[in-house]
């Protein structure tokens, strides 16, 4: 199984993995894991672990140098021994939101098909960035245009290619300022809808949901001027 099991099974809440290393900044490393790490946007999730009567709260989880992901307890709380089988739980409403969001910003790169300079994700809302030389004349229609995309309960799927079979796409990456996940020799794919009618497919490290309809309606936020070519659009869950 995947060391990282998000990447498979993003609904999974709790998972028993053991506790393989702590780091000297008192980090906890496991031998699988369910807790995603900060990173292209998205935040490290939150939650807590427990090992026989024992329980520690887990505030946020990053990657370190070795792209080791490491959870981050709370402090002056008492770690488990290494070695130790814990049990892995996910703040599972944050999560949710944060896969909610992630894959309406998939979305919103289709209604707004231009290069994306930047992007974050945040528990009700996120934004992208676009390089974007003109003013978005009504920003309603898009809204309206997202919702129907939504709405139609498109399947999100994932794939995988090389690094090399990627290179050869360069058209997938519509990102700028945010390099597709790479080292493993393999490059994680997103697909939104099927083979008879594909909405976007683009490289992406994340977490997302099954069908398009789990995300709900979407409300446009502010639309702000960030650059001389680069707009900011920002998009809430409702």
């Amino acid at each position: 199984m995947e060391k990282n099991i998000f990447l498979s099974d993003s609904y999974l809440k709790s998972y028993e993995s053991k506790l393989l290393n702590i780091t000297d900044d008192g980090h906890l490393i496991f031998e699988k894991g369910i807790f995603y790490a900060l990173s292209g946007g998205q935040p490290g999730d939150e939650g807590l672990i427990s090992w026989k009567d024992k329980r520690c709260n887990i505030v946020g989880t990053i990657k370190d140098k070795e792209s080791n992901i490491c959870l981050v307890p709370k402090e002056d709380q008492e770690l488990p021994p290494i070695g130790a089988e814990c049990r892995q739980e996910i703040d599972w409403g944050k999560r949710f939101k944060y896969m909610r969001t992630h894959t309406a910003l998939h979305l919103l790169s289709v209604v707004i098909p231009l290069p994306v300079t930047g992007g974050q994700i945040s528990e009700n809302k996120g934004r992208l960035d676009f390089n974007m030389p003109d003013p978005v004349e009504n920003k309603e229609i898009l809204e309206e245009q997202l919702n129907e995309i939504i709405l139609k309960d498109y399947k999100i799927t994932q794939s995988w290619i090389t690094d090399s079979e990627l290179d050869s796409r360069p058209d997938l990456v519509k990102t700028m300022s945010v390099s597709p996940p790479r080292g493993a020799g393999k490059v994680r794919l997103i697909r939104i809808g099927d083979s008879n009618i594909q909405i976007d497919l683009q490289p992406c490290g994340g977490t997302h949901v099954n069908t398009t309809s789990e995300i709900g309606k979407i409300r446009f936020g502010k639309i702000e001027n960030k650059g001389k070519q680069n707009r900011r659009v920002s998009i809430h869950l409702d």
